[in-house]
Parts: structure tokens; C-alpha cells; sequence
């Protein structure tokens, strides 16, 4: 397993300004490849399953939905994804074609759907993804609570910024 390397060792531990600098340079980077990583992890797996990548969006938004034992609606993955209805339609189309999804009828409502995952498509995307998730557990599973603590208010912090950025604002 490649272990990151602080590329400034030997002033690691300073405190002075150019320092955190520093530090912080190195985290975000060390941020940036296991981002870069992980939107490869992605992308293989939309391969792997033939999907693109709304569509895998979509399916495990349903099987998280099925194991809350929620309904979902066309209509709720339109919002989701923000997207069309019928942007929706066809790609609830396409998923049903492949057998990754089915439509439902509404209990009490004959005109409405359901969307729900098939049990193949849960097999499915446990082959494809549970070794990955069992070497990401093993990855933080030893971390003691204070440096889980340390790791999970840093993501919260970088969420938080990230989060204010502003598509009209953000071009120039």
C-alpha cells in the first residue's frame, strides 16, 4: 500500500507560518490524489457495470432507499439528479432494459410508479464494490476515536468551503 511522504520532512513539525503553509499544501494534496483515485474507482465501475455515471448515481440512491424500505418516485430522481422527467424517463427506461431496475404500481394511486432496484442489480453492484469498501474499512478501521475525530471535522471544514462556492462567481 503507497504510504504518502511529508516532501518537507525534516521542518515537519515547525509552527511558524511558512510551515502551516506548507503542511496544509501537502494535506490538500494529499487530499487532491485520493480524490483523483477515487473518481477512477468510479469511473471503472460504470464501466464494469455499463453504466454511466447518472445511472449509477441513480441505482444506489434506490438501494439506499430500499434498505430505509423507502419508495422512490421518477419524479424524485428527476430532483435528485436535476434533471428532466424526461431525461428521467429514458434513463429509468434504459435501466429497466438492462434489468437493473423495474416500475411498480402506486398502491393507491393508479397513475403513479414506483422505482425499485432488482435483487440482481444489488448482487451486482456487491461484486462490484465490496472488496473496495472492505480494503476502505480496513484502511481507518485501527484510527483511534481522536484521530477519526481530527480526520472527520478536517472533511467538514473542506465540505463547508467548498460548499460556498457559487457557480456565478466562481467563472473568472
Amino acid at each position: 500500500m503507497p504510504e504518502l511522504e511529508a516532501p518537507h520532512s525534516g521542518y515537519w513539525y515547525a509552527d511558524d507560518e511558512e510551515s502551516r503553509k506548507r503542511r496544509a499544501v501537502d494535506l490538500l494534496q494529499a487530499f487532491r490524489v485520493y480524490r483523483a483515485a477515487e473518481v477512477a474507482m468510479r469511473r471503472r465501475t460504470r464501466e464494469a457495470m455499463s453504466m454511466g455515471e447518472n445511472d449509477l448515481l441513480v441505482l444506489r440512491y434506490l438501494l439506499r432507499a430500499r434498505q430505509r424500505d423507502e419508495r422512490v418516485s421518477p419524479g424524485e430522481l428527476a430532483r435528485y439528479l436535476g434533471v428532466s422527467t424526461a431525461s428521467m424517463t429514458a434513463m429509468v427506461d434504459r435501466l429497466e432494459k438492462s434489468g437493473h431496475v423495474r416500475r411498480e404500481r402506486h398502491e393507491t394511486d393508479r397513475r403513479s410508479i414506483w422505482v425499485v432496484p432488482t435483487v440482481d442489480s444489488d448482487e451486482e453492484v456487491r461484486r462490484t464494490l465490496g472488496d473496495m469498501h472492505e480494503r476502505m474499512m480496513d484502511a481507518v478501521i485501527e484510527m483511534s476515536p481522536d484521530e477519526m475525530r481530527v480526520v472527520m471535522e478536517c472533511l467538514g471544514r473542506l465540505q463547508a468551503a467548498v460548499d460556498q462556492v457559487d457557480a456565478h462567481t466562481a467563472v473568472g
